[in-house]
C-alpha cells in the first residue's frame, strides 16, 4: 500500500513538472507615461497650440483691462470736478465692468481648459490603443505605467520602454503630419 501511494506521489509531481515546464514566460515592461508625455510631439504640439490661443486671447483681454484701468484712474481726478452724483454713477458703472471683465476671464481660461481637455483625452485614448497594438506585436504579456499616477513602486530599468514607444510614436506622428502636406503639394499642381 505504501509502495502505491509513493508511487501516486511520484506520477503527480512528474506531470506537475511537466506542465511547470510548458508554462511560457511572461514578457512585462513598463513606460514612464509623466515622460512620455514630455516627450511626445504630438503632446508638444497640443501644449503649444492652446499656449498660443491662450496668449493671443489673453493679450485681448489684457488690452481691455488695461483701458479699464486708465478710464479708472480718469474717474478720480473727474468725480472731484464733475460732482458727487456723477461720481456715484460712473463708480457704479465701472464696478459692472470691472465684474464682466472678470466673468470674461473666467470664461476663456474655462473655455481653453475644456477645449484642451477633450484633445489631450483625445491624445491619451490614442496612445493607449497604441500602446496595446505594439504590446502585443512585440510579444509582451503586460505593460506598465508609471510616472504621476504610478502604480508600479519599482521597476528594473531594463524593462523600461519608454524611449521604445516616444520613439514609435513620434515616427507615427510624423508621418501622418506630413501625409497631409503632401496631399496640399499635390492639390497645388
Amino acid at each position: 500500500m505504501k509502495k502505491a501511494l509513493v508511487l501516486i506521489a511520484l506520477s503527480v509531481s512528474l506531470i506537475a513538472c511537466n506542465k511547470a515546464a510548458e508554462v511560457k514566460e511572461v514578457k512585462t515592461a513598463y513606460v514612464d507615461t509623466s515622460e512620455l508625455m514630455k516627450q511626445y510631439t504630438e503632446a508638444k504640439d497640443l501644449e503649444a497650440k492652446y499656449k498660443a490661443q491662450a496668449d493671443e486671447k489673453g493679450r485681448q483681454l489684457e488690452a481691455e483691462i488695461a483701458r479699464f484701468k486708465q478710464e479708472a484712474a480718469g474717474f478720480q481726478a473727474q468725480a472731484q470736478a464733475n460732482g458727487q452724483a456723477w461720481a456715484q454713477q460712473k463708480g457704479a458703472e465701472l464696478q459692472k465692468r470691472e465684474q464682466q471683465l472678470g466673468y470674461a476671464q473666467q470664461a476663456l481660461t474655462q473655455q481653453l481648459q475644456q477645449e484642451s481637455g477633450k484633445e489631450m483625452d483625445s491624445l491619451v485614448s490614442g496612445v493607449k490603443k497604441f500602446i496595446k497594438t505594439y504590446g502585443k506585436e512585440k510579444g509582451y504579456s503586460y505593460i506598465y505605467g508609471t510616472g504621476d499616477a504610478a502604480s508600479i513602486l519599482y521597476a528594473e530599468d531594463k524593462y523600461d520602454i519608454t524611449k521604445d514607444i516616444i520613439k514609435a510614436l513620434n515616427d507615427k506622428y510624423k508621418t501622418a503630419a506630413a501625409a497631409p502636406k503632401e496631399e496640399k503639394a499635390a492639390d497645388k499642381k
